[in-house]
């Protein structure tokens, strides 16, 4: 037994102590409901019977142990969501809203990164890190544009013309490895003042590229309905290109890359048969198309039993799919380790992770 007695500054290093574990204790407890409701489940049931196996070979890309969460909602319509991992955190695009949502990892929140956007749409990351926007609509003198928003802060305009003419809205896009810039440019966003503002047209619906270096934009396709998602393969020699207007149903089509930065001859690789309909999509590590998935609105088509992401392996066989309780409308992979699908669905953010990483991991 020891009799000794505390000292008067042992005491009041004893009182210190005791405050700032007491106060990290009321903070912990604070935050730990925060997190437990920021990322909840849709089903507690392993494996979860969102995930849908529709060929053997899914298996493979499904965690048994992995269920759909819901990280955040308040969106009128989200797209184009992007993965900064360097400081763990997503932007999203709530476009009816003009504005672009930023979603920490840490803190489980979502929070209002850029507002107003000039009713942004596709985000991603170049090859140095620089958040690349699809300014999707607007009548004043900013917006219809591709911007990089630099480490400082300060928004540097890539394009917003081409031959002399403004773009319609530019909707989704992708960086190459040689820094290259490829965007759709469809009219979506310019028939109605909710997702931006009423314009007419000036150019046909579009598929560009700005040159990495020299910062020349050219079209490098002209004969697609709608041109909406694209990404390239992991090999980056074939660029997949969403036709959202296609009839009688929409496709995607997968062009072969040439070394000039020109498209090479082409192919169908996925039909949305069904009512089915597609808008943003991302290639993994083994080539296997995700794709944002949804109904193409007729009258007899069932959203609740389309609506999520389906995954297609390379010879655009479908294989599985992620049902999710609205609309998807984009995805991308992030996370600590790149396996973490996020999925950008109508008023939600939604996630879980897979057995397969992004095939860039930008």
């Amino acid at each position: 037994m020891n009799d000794t007695q505390p000292t008067g500054s042992s005491r009041r290093r004893f009182l210190k102590h005791s405050l700032i574990c007491s106060a990290a204790a009321a903070g912990a407890g604070s935050l730990l409901p925060q997190l437990a409701g920021a990322a909840q489940p849709l089903g507690l049931r392993y494996p979860d019977s969102a995930v849908q196996v529709l060929d053997d070979s899914f298996l493979q890309l499904r965690l048994f142990n992995a269920s759909v969460e819901k990280l955040a909602d308040g969106l009128r319509w989200a797209e184009g969501p992007v993965w900064f991992g360097d400081s763990r955190y997503l932007l999203v695009s709530d476009i009816p809203n003009n504005r672009i949502m930023r979603w920490d990892e840490i803190s489980q929140s979502l929070a209002v990164y850029r507002q107003p956007s000039n009713y942004a749409n596709g985000l991603v990351r170049d090859t140095q890190g620089r958040l690349i926007a699809c300014e999707g609509s607007t009548t004043q003198e900013l917006g219809r544009r591709i911007t990089r928003t630099e480490h400082d802060g300060r928004i540097t305009v890539l394009a917003d013309t081409f031959e002399g003419k403004r773009f319609n809205s530019p909707n989704d896009v992708v960086v190459k490895r040689d820094g290259s810039v490829w965007f759709t440019d469809p009219p979506f966003q310019t028939g109605n003042f909710y997702e931006g503002y009423k314009i007419e047209p000036e150019l046909p619906h579009g598929v560009y590229r700005i040159d990495g270096e020299t910062g020349q934009v050219t079209r490098v396709a002209d004969d697609l309905g709608g041109p909406n998602g694209l990404c390239f393969s992991p090999d980056e020699k074939t660029l997949y290109i969403v036709e959202g207007r296609a009839k009688p149903n929409r496709l995607v089509w997968a062009y072969a890359v040439n070394d000039d930065g020109t498209l090479g001859q082409r192919r169908k690789h996925i039909e949305a048969t069904d009512t089915g309909a597609l808008d943003g999509i991302k290639c993994d590590e083994f080539g296997n198309l995700w794709c944002g998935w949804g109904s193409n609105g007729t009258p007899e088509s069932e959203p609740e039993k389309l609506d999520g992401v389906r995954v297609f392996n390379t010879e655009g066989k479908a294989i599985g799919h992620i049902t999710l309780p609205e609309r998807c409308a984009n995805l991308c992979f992030g996370g600590e380790k790149g396996n973490r699908l996020f999925m950008a669905s109508s008023h939600a953010i939604y996630s879980i992770f897979v057995n397969a990483r992004g095939a860039t991991l930008v």
